[in-house]
């Protein structure tokens, strides 16, 4: 395991540990979110479901813009522009106290996000070698965890249901990323690879290609309910808890929650992953949707901590079954001058963030919190509806292989 450390990339370890520091900070403050404009700015269900929703959907229209540019003019400058300007948006989210102002934060935040996170993960694929890529990609989702084990928790104690200061300690910890960013970039320049500038899709040529990609395709529809169904743990179920009659002190429960999310990722992903790695990529997503929708509908009948906390549990094993495996999926998937292109238009699967949101938000004003049932059982289904897409990707992807190997051996 060393030796294999030793030969991961400086700028890559640069990536990891920024993003196990960007997760806790703004885990201190975003989950919050639904919270805080219930509370004190006393928005409706629906209200908060769309301000909530708008991050996603402005990630969706520009995600994969923002991995095609990364193709086309280099990481390097996508990343740093992106990430400082992040960096502003969490100042503006502190400095907020209307409705209106959180909306255009939010949307903004969405943007950032949606630019530099596929950047970043097209970065690491082209600085890693292929025997290390599982490693760094896994490295970079436990560090996600690490980030959020401890964040939760310190933004419950700093108020974050009832503040924004935690905002501003998050544009500091970014503004401080994009430094070590800028001064990695300098000092790695020389060990970094060429952007595939020659050969990058043009826009028009790289929707047509993903678009008619015959595993991507179903892949892309599949994970969107995926996505659909972890979208709803962070926006319906912080409302759920914070207005249910069965459970005491709901915004205090939900910070621990998140944190029990993180902490079972880092005990049990290492395990998980070995023992799902050496089956069809697609089977861990298939296995993962089903286990969050089982947990999904378990948060609708449970009466009490223990029932929840497993819930809790199940969803994480699904999460880490998903989301370790998608960028190796992606990865193995597309070719080495379209792979910001792939990982920014897998980001048109957020739009079930968007969905997520805006539908708990309904079935909460419609069905209140007081009846989990009828709030969950249509969001566990509809995150199930995920499975048959990923199994026809799954048997195409069987098929492109074979005739990839056969073709291989002919030659």
């Amino acid at each position: 395991m060393k030796q294999y450390l030793r030969q991961i990339h400086p700028l890559a370890w640069t990536i990891i540990i920024g993003t196990m520091f960007g997760r806790l900070v703004t885990s201190m403050s975003i989950p919050f979110l639904s919270i805080y404009l219930t509370r004190v700015l006393e928005a409706t269900p629906t209200q908060t479901g769309i301000t909530v929703a708008v991050s996603s959907l402005a990630g969706v229209m520009v995600s994969f813009y923002g991995g095609y540019i990364s193709d086309r003019i280099g990481r390097k400058i996508v990343m740093l522009i992106s990430v400082f300007s992040w960096a502003g948006v969490f100042f503006i989210f502190s400095a907020a106290e209307h409705l209106w102002v959180f909306f255009v934060a939010n949307t903004l935040n969405g943007l950032c996000r949606a630019v530099f996170e596929p950047t970043s993960r097209a970065l690491l694929s082209d600085i890693t070698s292929p025997e290390n890529k599982l490693l760094v990609f896994n490295l970079r989702y436990a560090a996600v965890n690490l980030g959020v084990v401890f964040g939760p928790i310190i933004g419950f104690q700093l108020g974050s249901s009832e503040s924004t200061f935690p905002f501003v300690i998050s544009g500091l910890i970014y503004i401080a990323y994009g430094l070590v960013l800028f001064l990695q970039f300098k000092i790695q320049h020389a060990n970094l690879p060429e952007r595939h500038q020659a050969t990058a899709p043009r826009l028009r040529e790289a929707l047509i290609t993903t678009g008619r990609d015959r595993v991507f395709l179903p892949v892309l529809i599949g994970t969107t309910f995926c996505v659909l169904g972890y979208g709803h743990f962070s926006s319906t179920l912080a409302q759920y808890l914070a207005r249910s009659p069965i459970f005491e002190n709901g915004s205090q429960m939900f910070s621990y929650m998140l944190s029990l999310n993180a902490v079972t990722v880092l005990i049990i992903q290492y395990p998980l992953v070995r023992t799902f790695r050496n089956f069809p990529p697609l089977v861990p997503l298939i296995v993962g949707n089903l286990l969050v929708a089982t947990s999904l509908m378990m948060v609708g009948i449970a009466e009490g901590v223990l029932m929840m906390m497993m819930s809790v549990i199940l969803f994480t094993i699904g999460e880490v079954l998903l989301f370790t495996m998608m960028d190796m999926l992606i990865d193995r998937i597309a070719k080495p001058e379209w792979k910001g292109t792939y990982f920014g238009t897998i980001g048109f699967n957020n739009i079930g963030s968007v969905i997520a949101p805006v539908m708990g938000g309904v079935l909460l004003s419609q069905f209140g919190a007081e009846n989990g049932l009828a709030v969950f059982v249509p969001i566990a289904l509809t995150t199930a509806l995920g499975v048959p897409f990923l199994l026809i990707a799954h048997r195409r992807l069987v098929v492109r292989e074979k005739q990839t190997e056969s073709t291989s051996l002919s030659m």
